[in-house]
């Protein structure tokens, strides 16, 4: 019974959208879609910039289309409303949430807003999943704090392909009362979708998770930059925030600046931090948000800033798999092109509104969930996904610590839905919890052999809710559990 998820998947690499005709990208509805092809020997392409679209009475109609991903390349991708990235969705804290969801798709389609704590029958659950030609409505109030979320696929067994294709968007939660005046705004500020992509021939992006990349997940050599191959963005001689997302499969960035400056870190998965913090790099795990300020103003017009992953090394990480297994590698992610110098006072905030933390000292009760990975088999707990079983049952409104063990050489990005949790500590491996993840998270890393613990408390639903690796061809072998909260 347990391997029976492990051989549905498999079979499913040959079903279903010939696996892969596969491609993703798209043009962005609603957007500045100009992609210009490599010119005099340039090889990088425009970032595509959404414009918002107020979630209230919308539609999002995924269905297969064709995308152009710069260089003058059309690549096939799923996309929702023509779109790729899917559509940049904004809203403030407090208002009504209305998306109408329409599949026409050739597979069942669900989706998951990633980080808001909507009601257990709006969150995504992939049992929930409507067939081609159905459809599914999402009504309820914006309660999460002013921050980066984003939303994507959540189809059993079937996300890490739907997500690599196309089906995934940022969401921004905005509130004045949380956020200082002097922020970027703006053409200043970017909302960035980070990804990396295997290639054919004929520089289309393949998804192709069979043998060591079932493994280590779906990882590729080329920087993707919402759903823009390679790219770049002219920016001024001054002050940028990037609301960024590692949208990608597996891969996990390590962000650094070419020219060696620092990068000023305000927010993550959860919003603001108390305090900006000032750091050469930062890591970033797939479905982990990272809010950075980057101070240009000391650049000169023709300068040429790179947002890069920089060399990384996991200890006791699977580094061979016949080179699926990228992690770590370097990888030039953004390149930033001063063509306009301003004269203009850079103020970086002091602190921010405190960010109101779940107390470990009122922790009533302590769990453990351990992640293995061997043999393309990847559980919780010894168990994989049923999902018709609840795995763990949890009161409403407890504070309780839980305990994530890495028993395997393979990293785990863990995501739990329907609340927000604080890291405590982390054991072996890195043997600290990093800057990045102070604050609110919802999801975080687990390198091999590292055990985290942190501190949970549901309050804003009761109902059945996921916790899952969100490496997603981990989450697709069934690497996921039902936390039941009554």
């Amino acid at each position: 019974m347990d391997s029976w998820p492990r051989r549905r998947f498999l079979r499913t690499l040959s079903a279903g959208g010939s696996a892969a005709a596969l491609g993703v990208s798209g043009l962005l509805a609603g957007c500045d879609s100009s992609t210009s092809p490599p010119v005099g020997g340039d090889s990088r392409n425009r970032l595509r910039l959404p414009s918002p679209v107020t979630p209230r009475d919308v539609t999002l109609r995924g269905a297969p289309g064709t995308a152009d991903i710069g260089g003058g390349i059309q690549a096939p991708a799923w996309m929702l409303n023509d779109a790729l990235p899917s559509p940049l969705l904004r809203i403030r804290q407090g208002e009504t949430f209305q998306i109408t969801m329409q599949n026409a798709l050739p597979q069942d389609l669900i989706l998951h807003w990633h980080g808001l704590t909507p009601p257990e029958a709006m969150d995504g659950h992939p049992r929930l999943a409507v067939p081609p030609g159905g459809s599914y409505m999402y009504n309820f109030q914006v309660q999460d704090r002013a921050a980066t979320y984003w939303y994507h696929s959540h189809t059993h067994m079937r996300t890490g392909e739907q997500t690599f294709r196309g089906i995934a968007g940022l969401l921004i939660v905005d509130d004045p009362s949380q956020e200082p005046p002097g922020l970027p705004t703006g053409d200043r500020e970017i909302p960035l979708i980070l990804q990396d992509r295997p290639l054919n021939g004929a520089g289309v992006p393949v998804w192709a998770p069979v043998g060591p990349a079932a493994m280590a997940g779906v990882m590729g050599p080329e920087p993707f930059g919402n759903g823009i191959r390679r790219p770049f963005h002219e920016v001024d001689s001054a002050l940028y925030r990037l609301r960024i997302l590692n949208g990608s499969n597996a891969r996990i960035f390590r962000l650094a600046r070419s020219d060696g400056r620092p990068l000023v870190l305000i927010g993550n998965d959860g919003g603001l931090l108390d305090a900006p913090v000032t750091l050469s790099s930062v890591d970033v795990a797939p479905a982990e948000r990272v809010d950075l300020l980057l101070d240009l103003g000391q650049a000169a017009v023709g300068d040429r800033i790179m947002l890069q992953s920089i060399p990384f090394t996991i200890p006791g990480g699977m580094g061979f798999m016949g080179g699926a297994n990228l992690q770590g590698n370097p990888l030039d992610l953004l390149e930033l092109r001063v063509t306009r110098r301003v004269q203009e006072s850079v103020s970086l905030p002091g602190a921010f509104t405190p960010v109101p933390r779940p107390d470990p000292g009122q922790s009533v009760r302590e769990r453990t969930f351990r992640f293995t990975s061997a043999m393309m088999d990847h559980r919780i707990n010894g168990r994989s996904f049923d999902m018709e079983r609840i795995d763990e049952q949890v009161p409403f409104g407890v504070t309780e610590i839980w305990t994530f063990v890495n028993n395997s050489n393979l990293p785990h990005p863990v995501h739990l839905h329907a609340t927000h949790f604080r890291v405590l500590s982390r054991t072996g491996g890195r043997g600290q919890v990093m800057p990045w993840e102070g604050g609110l998270k919802d999801t975080v890393l687990l390198l091999p052999f590292e055990t985290v613990r942190v501190v949970v408390r549901f309050t804003a639903q009761r109902g059945l809710f996921l916790l899952h690796c969100h490496n997603l061809e981990h989450e697709d072998m069934a690497m996921m559990a039902n936390i039941l909260v009554e």
